[in-house]
């Protein structure tokens, strides 16, 4: 028995169905695509040694405008999910406070 058997096949299936509308396709293409970005630029700032704070605090400023223009008006969203994320990993990398 596995963790998720009580959840239907449907709900546990994460790629694109028929069912959703073209809207829905297009923001899970961007949701993708965002994760793929903030993943790559936060591999980046923990894995180039040669890597400056500046240059680090200038990738992570780049990337939330990237985000906001992939969706507007979500600054919020981005303050929650991915703020918190990139300071957690400026204070690992930088040994900032």
């Amino acid at each position: 028995m596995t963790l998720d058997s009580n959840v239907p096949e449907q709900e546990t299936n994460t790629a694109t169905t028929p069912q959703q509308s073209p809207e829905q396709q297009e923001e899970q293409k961007l949701i993708r695509r965002l994760q793929m970005m903030m993943n790559m630029v936060m591999q980046v700032i923990a894995q180039d040694s040669s890597l400056t704070i500046d240059d680090a605090s200038q990738m992570i400023a780049d990337s939330k405008s990237a985000a906001l223009a992939m969706f507007p008006g979500k600054e919020l969203a981005y303050d929650l999910i991915w703020k918190p994320r990139f300071q957690r990993l400026m204070r690992d990398r930088f040994r900032i406070m």
